[in-house]
């Protein structure tokens, strides 16, 4: 990963354009491609960023006191952002390796597991490919096939929310390059699913399903799982 602290202006130019005057910004360039531009507030979220794949072309600059010019340009959308940087502050790379993601609590490792044991619980026919599927951003949950052969990715939380959404949308996205298992749908499984989760997973074409712990922990004498 590559850290800049420049003090820089930002245009954007694709559907739309929009403009970022010059300020003094944090510039975070990932190993996956993505280029992300940050102020000191908003927690995590960026004041711009461009996804992978894209490329970042670097050139001097000379006229209006910048120093530099850099040009950031969608691989497939051909959508560009517009460094003009003033000065450097700050410029370092790391090498953060392989993240091992996020460890589950004990709740979500337990759920996990049980679901994968009575994957039919889901519906008859159902059969499990494999628990924590890796992926270039992290492993799935779940990835098993339902009665019809057709893979489904499955992630599980013990409250669904946004975030949870977001994350299973980015894992479909990556398996669904995958010819051997295109087309995947998700499923979004939690003991409690936020309206707002519910919704956007819905327009998501993602189901939801919610979890009871207990039964599924006496699955077999207790009854079903919804």
């Amino acid at each position: 990963m590559r850290l800049v602290i420049a003090r820089c202006s930002v245009d954007y130019a694709g559907k739309l354009t929009a403009h970022l005057p010059m300020a003094l910004r944090l510039i975070l360039i990932k190993a996956d491609g993505s280029v992300s531009i940050h102020a000191d507030d908003r927690a995590y979220k960026p004041l711009n960023w461009m996804n992978p794949p894209c490329s970042l072309r670097e050139e001097p600059h000379e006229g209006d006191g910048a120093v530099a010019r850099w040009t950031v340009t969608h691989g497939k959308s051909g959508e560009r952002l517009i460094l003009t940087i003033e000065e450097f502050l700050h410029d370092t790379s790391h090498e953060l390796g392989i993240d091992p993601g996020l460890q589950k609590d004990g709740v979500e490792a337990h759920l996990q597991e049980l679901l994968a044991e009575h994957i039919t619980t889901l519906g008859d026919g159902w059969s499990l490919i494999r628990r924590e599927f890796p992926t270039a951003i992290g492993p799935v949950d779940i990835l098993c096939r339902d009665a019809d052969s057709a893979t489904v990715a499955i992630e599980i939380k013990r409250r669904g929310e946004i975030d949870g959404v977001e994350q299973l949308t980015r894992y479909l996205e990556l398996l669904n390059r995958d010819p051997h298992l295109a087309p995947v749908r998700g499923v979004f499984a939690a003991q409690e699913i936020k309206p707002q989760a519910r919704v956007l997973a819905t327009d998501r074409g993602i189901d939801c399903v919610t979890l009871d712990y207990d039964a599924l922990r006496g699955i077999e004498h207790e009854g079903t799982l919804f």
